[in-house]
């Protein structure tokens, strides 16, 4: 009987992370490791990393130190770093962090297995070497299905071990561009689910082509490339399979996909063929780009069954001259022209954003402008980050760079200002009835939910940033399941609803549902 490999992954920063481990867990699976939930009971951890930005670096970091103490006293005899932050550092995070084991890059993944056993074994293997991913792929978008040998965590497809390597790099798209149906049937996706949530994510694509001054993520991440509709069809059949009932798609900039494929416009074709998979109640897109929204994307979002009409717009901010300075476009009226032309085609829409303050050259009246654009959005959601350099950036080595003390003092003014606004906008919604999903309930062992506290999300909302529902009463409720609720209540950017039905031909009341 082969010996028995335990392994353990630990994921942190965003959804394309979360993808890219039950990629990483699908394929050590396949191989004979058996996966287990705490780093603590596992021979090996596997830390999948964030680069983002500092705050997210000194978690990842945490992370590994945490994993390196269970040696000390628990099962663990390894740990490994995977993700961003190795990729982008590798070497340099190796010497710094002598805690891990082994730092490895995207180009690893697909020998993930031979890996950790030879870092098991007390073997060392080289740490990752960085380089500028966005070199690797045709600088035509055009040319870039027809590329091979480069890693693409999260667009595996097919079940695949450390003997099949080949399944990590860019396959032929033979079915494109016409046709979303796989030409040869449903292939089972290189993935291993590492939780029960009836919400999950799906690579659109990998890599931006997008060149903001002050993001690094191309250099690590990659140009832009595509998956093909039929692997993102098959894996959302999969995952319903599985019992999800919401996916949500996810890349660097969801409004660019197709663009590689010949088709700029692919997205409004695949989204109601994902709508219409059976067991899926709700698709949901994440991550577009203001300047490149088409009309016929927002009409899709908004009138099709299925896809919640939500929009994660990444503002970054509304000063044109922030803007320019960050190599994005728009403006105050410009945005708000937008946000105008979804809400009148679907007014309860949900939209978030980010915003980053005390950029280089942000004056008074730009930061006042900013202050003037989230005053009238309406947003649902927002994010605030203070400005700080980051490695390799173009914003880097820009002059006029704002005192620590003025960026913080921004940051805090703004972020209170967030918090007020979304507060507003969750009371804008008293009275409406939304479609929720639920998600948890306060005890897992509960058997009918009586007494229970449940948790859910609506359309507006997604996973883990955007606030949720709060029911004031759990009975008769499940995880998985979709109902109508009605706003009640509020409690800062969370809403607090009464359960009113289940959706479709369920039981109208928990009471008959509690006796089927």
């Amino acid at each position: 009987m082969p010996e028995r490999r335990t392994v353990a992954l630990v994921t942190l920063g965003c959804a394309r992370n979360e993808v890219d481990s039950e990629e990483l867990a699908g394929r050590l699976a396949a191989d004979g490791w058996e996966l287990v939930e705490e780093a603590a009971d596992a021979d090996v951890a596997v830390v999948n990393t964030c680069g983002f930005v500092e705050a997210a670096k000194k978690d990842s970091v945490d992370a590994l130190l945490e994993a390196n103490d269970l040696k000390d006293h628990g099962r663990t005899q390894a740990v490994v770093a995977v993700g961003c932050m190795a990729e982008r550092y590798g070497k340099e995070l190796a010497e710094s962090l002598p805690e891990a084991d082994g730092v490895l890059g995207f180009d690893d993944y697909a020998d993930i297995s031979d890996r950790l056993q030879t870092i098991l074994n007390g073997g060392i293997h080289a740490s990752h070497t960085p380089r500028d991913r966005r070199k690797l792929l045709p600088l035509s978008p055009a040319d870039r299905q027809g590329a091979t040998g480069v890693a693409l965590p999260g667009h595996g497809s097919e079940a695949a071990s450390a003997h099949s390597p080949a399944e990590a790099v860019i396959p032929a798209p033979a079915d494109l561009p016409k046709g979303l149906a796989p030409a040869s049937g449903p292939r089972a996706p290189l993935r291993r689910r590492l939780d029960n949530s009836p919400v999950a994510s799906v690579k659109l694509a990998s890599g931006c082509d997008r060149r903001c001054s002050f993001c690094a993520i191309p250099s690590f991440r990659g140009s832009f490339i595509s998956r093909r509709p039929s692997d993102v069809l098959g894996e959302t059949r999969w995952l319903a399979e599985q019992g999800v009932k919401e996916v949500m798609l996810v890349s660097e900039n969801n409004t660019s996909y197709g663009k590689d494929l010949g088709d700029i416009r692919l997205l409004e074709t695949l989204l109601p063929e994902l709508a219409a998979v059976d067991g899926i109640e709700r698709v949901r897109v994440s991550y577009l780009q203001p300047a490149e929204m088409r009309p016929g994307l927002i009409d899709v979002l908004t009138s099709t069954p299925g896809v919640a009409p939500y929009f994660d717009l990444s503002f970054q901010h509304s000063a044109p001259t922030v803007l320019r300075a960050m190599r994005r476009f728009g403006d105050t009226d410009r945005f708000l022209d937008l946000l105008e032309t979804i809400r009148g085609k679907a007014p309860q829409a949900g939209v978030r954003s980010n915003f980053i303050v005390g950029f280089p050259g942000e004056t008074e009246a730009d930061f006042a402008e900013l202050e003037r654009f989230l005053t009238s959005a309406r947003l649902d959601a927002i994010g605030v980050f203070g400005y700080s350099d980051e490695d390799g950036t173009e914003a880097a080595t820009y002059d006029h760079k704002l005192d620590e003390d003025v960026v913080a003092e921004r940051l805090a003014h703004l972020s209170r200002l967030a918090d007020e606004l979304t507060a507003q906008r969750a009371e804008e919604r008293l009275g409406e009835t939304l479609t929720v999903l639920v998600e948890s309930l306060e005890s897992e062992d509960a058997e009918d939910g009586a007494g229970e506290a449940a948790v859910g999300r609506a359309a507006h909302q997604a996973p883990e940033t955007d606030g949720q529902v709060i029911f004031t009463s759990g009975e008769g409720l499940r995880p998985g399941r979709m109902v109508e609720a009605k706003v009640v209540g509020t409690q800062g950017v969370d809403l607090v609803a009464e359960y009113c039905g289940f959706t479709g031909d369920e039981p109208r009341s928990p009471g008959e549902e509690a006796a089927r």
